[in-house]
């Protein structure tokens, strides 16, 4: 299948988008690759680019005064990618987006949704529904981080996506959890579901 299909796919089983519109929103992506461990976007620049992995996986980290990493967010395909507060905003980023694998995507930047947006009613609405589930998500993980004991956390990510045991590097995990590496092995270890 086609990079552009996969996209159009994507969209047409998730959004009403149709006809003009969709067309439209179609010509404006570009083919896009990276390396192992690219720095995509760096804490402090303006997310300039919204990405739709095709293969792939990127985190989003923070690092703070002490230096530690924080993974935020794991993205893969079929999904959007790019640190989304920055991008819609066009403010500069407090996150760095990293590829953890060789990765292949279509590419759209700030200039050209935002075109679009303002001429097409329904992409607006598109990416207004992309932006709430994206907070909806946040608020659950933030209950999660904040409520959950360590094994309920790690429960819930096996729950929601076990595929990623055998695709991330267990300290990412472990650091998205914000449980410690030797406690994520001892989970990994003995919590069965």
């Amino acid at each position: 299948m086609a990079d552009i299909d996969q996209l159009r796919q994507f969209i047409t089983a998730s959004f009403s988008l149709k006809g003009e519109e969709l067309e439209q929103l179609l010509k404006i992506w570009q083919p896009y690759e990276c390396k192992r461990k690219t720095i995509l976007t760096t804490a402090g620049e303006t997310e300039r680019y919204l990405y739709f992995v095709l293969e792939g996986i990127q985190r989003g980290f923070y690092i703070g005064d002490d230096k530690k990493e924080a993974t935020i967010v794991f993205m893969y395909p079929p999904s959007f990618s790019g640190i989304a507060d920055s991008f819609l905003t066009q403010t500069p980023s407090n996150y760095f987006l990293e590829s953890l694998t060789a990765c292949r995507f279509l590419r759209t930047s700030w200039k050209q949704i935002d075109e679009l947006m303002n001429l097409y009613p329904e992409i607006r609405k598109m990416v207004l529904v992309l932006t709430s589930f994206i907070l909806k998500g946040l608020l659950q993980r933030q209950v999660e981080l904040q409520c959950f004991s360590a094994e309920e956390k790690f429960r819930t990510l096996l729950h929601r996506s076990p595929h990623l045991l055998q695709l991330i590097p267990h300290k990412y995990l472990a650091s998205y959890l914000g449980i410690d590496p030797a406690t994520f092995s001892k989970l990994l270890g003995s919590v069965r579901i």
